[in-house]
């Protein structure tokens, strides 16, 4: 990846970590309502300790709980995504320090919907590039990588001893609208993070073989090539067939450009792939 690519990828995460960082202290943790994933562990422990001689900052204890997973991301996901979470949990304890812990409404329900929706913004932006926010971002993106299904409903679902937390030890009111922000930042984060989408992209081309080399010099897909005739002219073609992700699509639109007016390319949403699709690192 070039120098400007990976400029890119920790600008955004570092922006994602800032995003993360000013949900938690300006509407999540002055309202008691727990975040997500080993952010709301870390939220739960730092209130749980903070009248106690063991008080630890929401910041610090994040940082502590993603040791043992960076690990086991290093392992199963890939060095490049988990350097990107280690940078994220870094930075957002250095943000979670710098930004003061200040409301900016009373209003619980606005702090739960408007927290869960900033942060979720900073995790799929982080995602998107190629990053996470460490912690069950790790677990999930495993999981989403076997299963191949939004990664959002796994995080909802790995969340749920944090919503039966909340209502332990705050209040079940507390707990209702701790599920409330894990729902906004579920929607939220498959919304911005769409790598599990996949497309049939169909191109009808009079170079076949051009085409077909144009794409395996960006992607390692599988082609299957279709025997086509145009209607109108009446001459041989070939129809281009290929499953992609969205991520992917922009390349398609660039490959059209470059081969207009040789080929014809349209795509449509798959409601599921029967076979195991590989994700690159």
């Amino acid at each position: 990846m070039s120098i400007y690519n990976e400029t890119k990828v920790i600008s955004v995460v570092t922006f994602g970590a800032f995003l993360n960082a000013l949900a938690l202290n300006l509407f999540l943790i002055p309202a008691k309502v727990l975040s997500s994933g080993f952010t709301g562990i870390a939220q739960l422990a730092a209130t749980l300790l903070h009248n106690t001689p063991f008080h630890i900052s929401t910041g610090i204890l994040l940082l502590v709980l993603n040791i043992p997973v960076a690990c086991l991301g290093w392992l199963k996901v890939g060095h490049r995504f988990t350097f990107y979470s280690i940078l994220s949990v870094a930075m957002t304890t250095f943000f979670l320090a710098l930004i003061p812990i200040h409301p900016l409404t009373q209003d619980i329900l606005l702090n739960a919907v408007f927290g869960g929706a900033v942060q979720s913004i900073g995790v799929g932006l982080t995602l998107k590039f190629g990053g996470s926010t460490g912690g069950m971002d790790i677990i999930a993106m495993i999981m989403s990588r076997v299963k191949d299904r939004p990664i959002g409903a796994y995080l909802f679902s790995l969340n749920g001893l944090i919503v039966l937390s909340a209502g332990f030890f705050f209040s079940w009111r507390r707990a209702l609208y701790t599920l409330l922000t894990l729902y906004v930042s579920s929607r939220v984060i498959d919304a911005i993070h769409t790598r599990h989408e996949k497309l049939t992209a169909m191109i009808v081309t009079n170079k076949g073989k051009a085409v077909q080399q144009a794409i395996y010099q960006k992607l390692v897909r599988g082609i299957t090539r279709l025997p086509a005739k145009g209607g109108y002219t009446d001459q041989d073609k070939e129809v281009l067939m290929i499953v992609i992700t969205r991520y992917e699509l922009i390349f398609f639109k660039k490959n059209h450009s470059e081969h207009r007016p040789r080929s014809f390319y349209q795509y449509h949403r798959n409601r599921r792939c029967a076979r195991i699709f590989p994700e690159r690192r």
